[in-house]
């Protein structure tokens, strides 16, 4: 069975984990722990280049990272995040999308709702996973998505568009549990929320947020499973002061 055939037959029966991996070792880990998809999301360009947004990450950065995930997650299906400028023609669009699936991505997603590049992407066998709400590479600030009646609207008709064209998921991104909850019951493909509630078929955090590497970012959605940027800061601080003191190295871990 291909693997979007299976998250698709999880709608409404077991909720659909995804996390975002950028390098060899996180993904090696998630694999082993035997998630459902593992996302190279474009949000490297702020957790792994330090930008205030996606806006500046190219093909080159998106490809060097869907190799090393691929070399770490031998099992878990990879999905490549087409970056800003990447689909601005669907030649392009599709073009692209073949050289994430040649670099180790087993499926693409598409911010906003593109029919035709959707569309041929699909035909060329390219499994799509489609992204509405709040759209970081088109947002000028990052905010909750559908509290007004005429964008809540455009959300849903963007999300029934997707699911007419048989993408395998969808990820709501920031819109009130309302909306995630009747755009999930109107729709065949599941849905994958971030900061969208509990109602949707499954769920994804960037890595980074969910282990609670950088304190500073604290959106509402984000809950921390651990607190790293102490363990981190802890472990170093040892390390200093271990060398400092002449501590390290000392007999156990020297060759002789």
């Amino acid at each position: 069975m291909e693997f979007q055939e299976s998250i698709r037959q999880r709608k409404g029966k077991e909720k659909i984990i995804m996390l975002t991996a950028y390098d060899y070792q996180i993904a090696k880990i998630l694999d082993e722990i035997n998630i459902d998809l593992i996302l190279v999301g474009d949000s490297l360009g702020m957790v792994v280049q330090g930008h205030s947004n996606t806006k500046s990450v190219t093909m080159m950065d998106m490809i060097y990272h869907i190799k090393a995930v691929a070399r770490g997650a031998k099992n878990t299906p990879i999905i490549g995040d087409m970056p800003i400028n990447s689909c601005n023609t669907t030649r392009d669009g599709l073009e692209n999308a073949r050289k994430f699936m040649d670099a180790g991505a087993h499926g693409v997603k598409i911010e906003g709702n593109k029919p035709e590049l959707t569309r041929t992407l699909l035909e060329a066998g390219i499994p799509v996973m489609g992204h509405v709400g709040m759209l970081p590479q088109m947002a000028e600030t990052y905010r909750v998505k559908g509290k007004k009646p005429e964008e809540a609207e455009k959300i849903f008709q963007d999300a029934l568009d997707l699911d007419k064209l048989d993408v395998f998921s969808i990820v709501l991104e920031c819109i009130p549990k309302s909306l995630a909850k009747k755009i999930t019951e109107n729709v065949k493909t599941p849905t994958i929320g971030i900061g969208a509630g509990k109602y949707c078929d499954g769920q994804v955090l960037v890595i980074n947020d969910m282990l609670g590497l950088d304190e500073s970012f604290k959106p509402k959605y984000v809950k921390r499973y651990a607190i790293l940027n102490k363990v981190i800061t802890d472990a170093v601080a040892r390390f200093v002061k271990e060398v400092s003191a002449g501590k390290y190295p000392d007999e156990e871990h020297t060759y002789h």
